[in-house]
C-alpha cells in the first residue's frame, strides 16, 4: 500500500471520523450513516477512499454490508513519518 493514500485518506475530517467509529468494533453501513447523519451515497465515496487506502475492509453478511479497522496498514505510514522527522526504523 502507498504512504500517499494512507495519508490522503486520513486527511479528511470524515474519513477520521468513520475510523473513530470504527475503532469501537465492527458496523453496518447503514448504522455508519446514520451515526454520521450522512447519505449512503455520500458515506460511499469516503468508504471507498478508506479501502483503497486498506484502512479499512467489510464483510457482507445477508443483505448487511459490516465495516472494520485494518490499522496494520498505518505501520508503513509511520514508519515513513519517522524517518521524515529523523527517527529510527
Amino acid at each position: 500500500m502507498a504512504v500517499h493514500e494512507v495519508l490522503s485518506a486520513l486527511a479528511d475530517e470524515t474519513r477520521r471520523k468513520i475510523l473513530l467509529k470504527l475503532k469501537e468494533g465492527k458496523i453496518s453501513s447503514g448504522d455508519l450513516a446514520a451515526f454520521l447523519n450522512m447519505t449512503p451515497q455520500a458515506l460511499s465515496y469516503h468508504l471507498s477512499k478508506l479501502k483503497k487506502a486498506d484502512l479499512i475492509y467489510e464483510t457482507r453478511y445477508k443483505n448487511f454490508i459490516y465495516y472494520e479497522l485494518n490499522l496494520s496498514i498505518l505501520d508503513e505510514a509511520i514508519i515513513w513519518i519517522n524517518q521524515l522527522k529523523g527517527g529510527f526504523v
